[in-house]
């Protein structure tokens, strides 16, 4: 047997340490050869890989017709916190598309109640929190997450569900909100387009959403890691509500606690993506470079070719717009082909940039997933820049 020197000074399947100027950080950089790990996990950790790797946000979702057996006869919270239901509900698009990612079926809002903060979802309304946060009485009330194995059981029942039955064949998906936008949705109290009421505390009693956003971010910090405990390959923030936020407000109630999270989860599991998806994103790209995720997440209202040359070397996610899935097929071969060549054949997770609707068809849902796996791109490892044993 022959081989190079590697510039990594490691053979198959090692890793070593990167500086990563962009970032000012350090990042953990793979070799790739013979690795048995899932496409979508060693595409966010930024291996060289042998396609582009899919999944959909929402993917679980009413477009399905076995879906709607279930959200037909039990409440959102019924079908997320039971375990059987849910981890038929996670596995549906699995079995009828075989996408590179299996996300669990959950709510970004899920941990709230375990930190004294009741929910419920209303079909036709969205999420209602029907005792508000609005002071600082009611932040320093609120309580840690503590035990999430007790007060969170299903989460890790439906995680490890998951990952028994796709094995290899899948990357699991975990997920949460950020701080900023679980703070929104409890200040607010549901759903408000012009978040009336978190901006009025922004401006005359920033003290207050502070608190709220410092307690939000150690415990999403202790629920993300939670995920990764019960079997979730990478993790992915959702920023759904960063679109009420112009540039600078996001780099002062957003950016900087969703940083603390990533911080605090990669100081107990440094080798699990993040993938940070902001909803909003755009105008803010130069601010998310400075993020440590592993994936920056993009919408589908920014221009991927632009948001590829700020973002630099950083794998991203997206960012097909969904409503793209409603047209015919050559509409969505073409928006894929699109999407892709301005990704480029590297770093590239593709999705839509934001959730799937319930109004689109599942067969064009099947045919979005099959344009991505049935790709034949043959790259060889003797061209990647990756360090690659040769045998």
């Amino acid at each position: 047997m022959h081989s190079r020197q590697l510039p990594c000074q490691q053979a198959v399947c090692g890793a070593h340490l990167q500086r990563c100027p962009s970032r000012k950080t350090t990042r953990r950089v793979y070799c790739t050869a013979a690795s048995t790990d899932p496409l979508l996990l060693r595409v966010a950790r930024g291996e060289e890989a042998e396609r582009t790797p899919v999944w959909l946000m929402r993917q679980a979702g009413r477009y399905m017709k076995a879906f709607r057996e279930y959200s037909d006869k039990y409440s959102f919270r019924e079908r997320s916190e039971t375990t059987d239901i849910a981890l038929k509900l996670s596995l549906q698009p699995w079995e009828a598309f075989q996408p590179d990612g299996v996300i669990m079926f959950s709510d970004i809002l899920t941990p709230l109640p375990a930190l004294g903060i009741e929910f419920d979802v209303i079909k036709g309304r969205g999420p209602i929190i029907e005792i508000p946060i609005r002071s600082m009485e009611q932040v320093q009330a609120l309580t840690p997450l503590e035990d999430p194995q007790k007060k969170l059981p299903f989460v890790q029942e439906t995680l490890s569900g998951i990952r028994s039955h796709v094995g290899n064949q899948a990357t699991v998906l975990g997920f949460v909100g950020t701080p900023w936008t679980l703070a929104a949705y409890s200040v607010e109290g549901r759903a408000d387009k012009h978040c009336t009421k978190t901006k009025t505390m922004m401006a005359k009693n920033p003290a207050v959403l502070h608190a709220l956003l410092s307690h939000l971010t150690s415990n999403i910090a202790d629920y993300v890691c939670y995920q990764i405990e019960a079997g979730a390959q990478v993790v992915q923030l959702f920023d759904s509500w960063a679109h009420h936020l112009n540039p600078s407000q996001f780099a002062t109630f957003s950016l900087p606690y969703a940083e603390e999270v990533i911080q605090r989860v990669k100081t107990r599991h440094p080798d699990t993506p993040i993938i940070f998806h902001a909803n909003g994103g755009t105008g803010k790209h130069h601010l998310m470079k400075t993020s440590t995720a592993d994936v920056i997440g993009l919408d589908w209202r920014c221009d991927m070719a632009l948001a590829r040359q700020t973002l630099e070397e950083r794998p991203v996610q997206g960012n097909v717009d969904p409503t793209v899935l409603l047209g015919p097929q050559d509409g969505i071969a073409q928006a894929v082909q699109d999407c892709m060549e301005a990704a480029g054949s590297r770093g590239h997770i593709l999705n839509v940039g934001d959730g799937v609707t319930p109004n689109i068809p599942e067969e064009n849902v099947a045919y979005f997933v099959h344009l991505a796996t049935q790709q034949k791109q043959s790259r060889s490892m003797a061209e990647s820049d990756m360090a690659v044993a040769i045998c």
